[in-house]
């Protein structure tokens, strides 16, 4: 099995000692090795992972023989004398030679236990991801909204700047510079507000990557043609690839044939075993120690067929639990199905959305930035009032704004479809 974090996580050998955030201008993909590098969490599911596997491995030693080795030392007591020292020791050994299968059923049943686990953890190194992906997103957004606010800030002490000389010309009344200084404080007010939410986006990321909240992080933005149209796929081809490589869908698939395992080892167990036995021993009842009285040395070889015959029916009720278990698995995978579809045609949708929004928030932006433009113009000219202008630096704002979400947004909705699909790997590559 190939999990997630195989992908190229070489983060820097001091990553999980690091106490600050590195001083570079950081990718998307090096952000989300630093964060694999120093999580916690995934680093939990790795370890609940290596359990399973050495569980798994423990599976195998059905297959070896068993030995066991005693020892022993005693002094007998009878009317009220004390009898000599006696000293004993043997070795046995036994060997399953055949029992139906069952060693075989416990061992993929194990198998299966572990490749599930794997696909846990897969999952949570995916959901993890797609957490910093969206941190980062989030990001650069408010990066995005704090460059807008001081430019529209901008806009506004250009609009009092006009105002004002326009008022000492005797052109326009005072009235027109108190409603610029009014815009003027609300754009600082947008910009002090812009400059916490970044703050916020910016602590969030760094708590994902385990750094104090209050360090600086520097990210790059991500390329112009990123989520274009063109690098849309079917329907159909997204889901045929969830149903390859999504987690759950996989986890579904290994616990229900973990189940069947177990269904069958319980069945198995009811039938007969053979073993290959022998055993060595040796004792001395001697006084002296090792010495050369009453010495004996005994041993035998056989062949140990036994089978159950009653216990109390716990044998049948097992086969029966472990077979109400082997078909509540089969459901759980069809019920994780239908989820897994869903999920798939939302995300994509959602994605599709987000794609027109965008383009439609672009052609809004073009329009009010235009609409500002020639409104100013006309202000100084005379033709338009102050409230026009105002109403055309409100309508820049919003445009501005929506304009900022829709492009992360579809880039979240972008990471949400790889989640969905299971390949968030994709996600990250296709960033270079």
């Amino acid at each position: 099995m190939v999990f997630i974090p195989s992908i190229a996580f070489a983060a820097d050998d001091d990553c999980m000692s690091r106490k600050n955030v590195p001083n570079t201008v950081m990718t998307l993909q090096q952000v989300v090795e630093m964060g694999l590098c120093r999580n916690p969490e995934t680093a939990s599911a790795y370890y609940s992972l290596e359990s399973a596997r050495l569980n798994k491995n423990a599976g195998y030693a059905s297959y070896l023989p068993s030995v066991n080795a005693s020892a022993s030392v005693g002094k007998s007591h009878q009317n009220e004398h004390w009898g000599d020292v006696a000293y004993g020791a043997s070795i046995s050994a036994s060997y399953l030679i055949f029992d139906f299968g069952k060693r075989l059923a416990d061992l993929n049943q194990l198998s299966a236990a572990w490749r599930a686990t794997g696909f846990e953890y897969n999952e949570r190194v995916q959901n993890y991801v797609y957490g910093v992906i969206g941190a980062y997103y989030a990001l650069l957004n408010a990066d995005a909204d704090v460059i807008s606010a001081k430019s529209l800030q901008s806009v506004a002490q250009t609009a009092l700047d006009t105002a004002n000389k326009k008022f000492k010309a005797g052109v326009v009344a005072k009235a027109d510079v108190l409603k610029a200084e009014t815009t003027l404080a609300s754009r600082n007010l947008d910009l002090e507000r812009a400059k916490n939410n970044r703050e916020i986006a910016k602590g969030t990321l760094l708590t994902k990557l385990s750094f104090p909240a209050d360090q600086e992080i520097t990210i790059a933005d991500m390329a112009g043609d990123f989520g274009s149209e063109r690098e849309n796929k079917s329907i159909d081809d997204l889901i045929k690839i969830a149903r390859e490589k999504r987690p759950d869908l996989l986890r579904a698939t290994a616990n229900k044939d973990a189940a069947w395992h177990r269904r069958n080892s319980a069945f198995l167990k009811n039938l007969p075993s053979i073993s290959a036995t022998g055993t060595l021993s040796w004792n001395d009842d001697s006084a002296n120690f090792f010495g050369t009285g009453s010495q004996h040395i005994g041993g035998s070889i056989g062949i140990r067929a036994s089978m159950p015959l009653f216990a109390g029916f716990a044998n049948m009720y097992g086969v029966r639990s472990a077979q109400a278990n082997y078909d509540s698995a089969q459901e759980q995978l069809r019920g994780t199905n239908n989820a897994a579809m869903l999920d798939v045609f939302s995300a994509y949708q959602n994605y599709k959305t987000a794609q027109t929004v965008l383009t439609q928030t672009e052609a809004l932006l073009k329009s009010a930035t235009e609409s500002e433009k020639v409104t100013a113009g006309m202000y100084k000219v005379g033709r338009a009032t102050m409230l026009d202008w105002q109403t055309a630096q409100s309508e820049l704002v919003s445009a501005q704004k929506q304009n900022n979400a829709a492009k992360y947004d579809l880039f979240t909705k972008r990471a949400a479809v790889a989640l969905a699909i299971g390949d968030i790997k994709s996600e990250i590559e296709k960033e270079k």
